[in-house]
């Protein structure tokens, strides 16, 4: 029988997804915790690896077990062995076709930053932060630059082993939310800047090793005026990741998983997604 699941973590404590020998992953908690859930070997297969400190919103995975269980048992017994910042979301027996990485038609990630002259407390580890005032129609313009299929070179990372840096980006979004106005603070001088934050929505086929971090990295220095948007051209058309800006802090994107089509009737979103600001 092949499972899917719906995944959700968050990625602080942990070296990536992808299981490795000395450190921490999410591969490794969820797969002790279904091999001890059903008292036997599991291994599984992921949408999309992600890197250390970097959440999921509904990673996928799926594997295959002689263990017959329903699905609300998949979801409740693995609970039961993970840690707590790593929780089962959904459950679904799918065909053998099912495969989570080659089925997945794209993928999408989300990229939460907030924008305070006070780096964050409570939002440690769950958003990035800048300390400057950003532009948003600037940022956007570059955005749009990226949209399409494109030899993302520039923005892969040298460790990437993709097979190829050309990929195809469907949209990216941005939109800011002002953060609640701190009315007992007018004359402190350190809240004179207005904070609020800001949401990225990244969608496309397939992403490279740190490809949305280095992006990100681009756009804040766009948004903070220490480049024209019409430089993110010239980033791109270079090919070159000396070309780029210094990648970006992994604490405020998520995975926020893939999109499948139709006939396999499984979930695209999850609790998480409403979490987010």
């Amino acid at each position: 029988m092949r499972m899917a699941l719906g995944i959700s973590y968050r990625g602080s404590a942990y070296a990536g997804w992808q299981s490795q020998a000395t450190v921490p992953t999410v591969q490794d908690a969820l797969e002790k915790a279904l091999s001890q859930f059903v008292d036997q070997p599991i291994n599984t297969l992921c949408a999309g690896r992600t890197d250390a400190g970097v959440h999921g919103l509904m990673q996928v995975v799926h594997f295959d077990t002689h263990a017959l269980r329903p699905d609300a048992s998949w979801v409740r017994g693995t609970n039961a062995f993970l840690p707590r910042d790593i929780a089962v979301q959904w459950a679904r027996q799918v065909p053998q076709a099912f495969h989570s990485r080659a089925c997945a038609l794209r993928r999408r990630y989300v990229y939460v930053l907030l924008q305070s002259p006070v780096r964050p407390s409570l939002e440690s580890h769950s958003v990035g932060w800048v300390f400057r005032k950003l532009n948003q129609d600037a940022m956007q313009e570059a955005a749009n630059l990226l949209i399409g299929e494109h030899d993302f070179s520039s923005f892969r990372a040298s460790a990437c082993q993709a097979l190829t840096p050309v990929k195809t980006l469907y949209q990216i979004q941005i939109h800011r939310r002002p953060a609640r106005a701190q009315q007992d603070a007018q004359h402190d001088t350190a809240h004179q800047f207005e904070a609020c934050y800001w949401r990225f929505e990244f969608e496309g086929n397939a992403f490279l090793h740190h490809m949305i971090r280095n992006i990100m990295g681009c756009l804040l220095q766009i948004g903070q005026g220490l480049r024209p948007a019409s430089w993110m051209a010239e980033v791109l058309a270079a090919r070159s990741r000396d070309a780029a800006a210094p990648t970006f802090a992994p604490d405020g994107l998520y995975f926020s998983g893939p999109v499948y089509g139709p006939e396999w009737g499984l979930p695209d979103r999850t609790p998480a997604f409403d979490w987010l600001p």
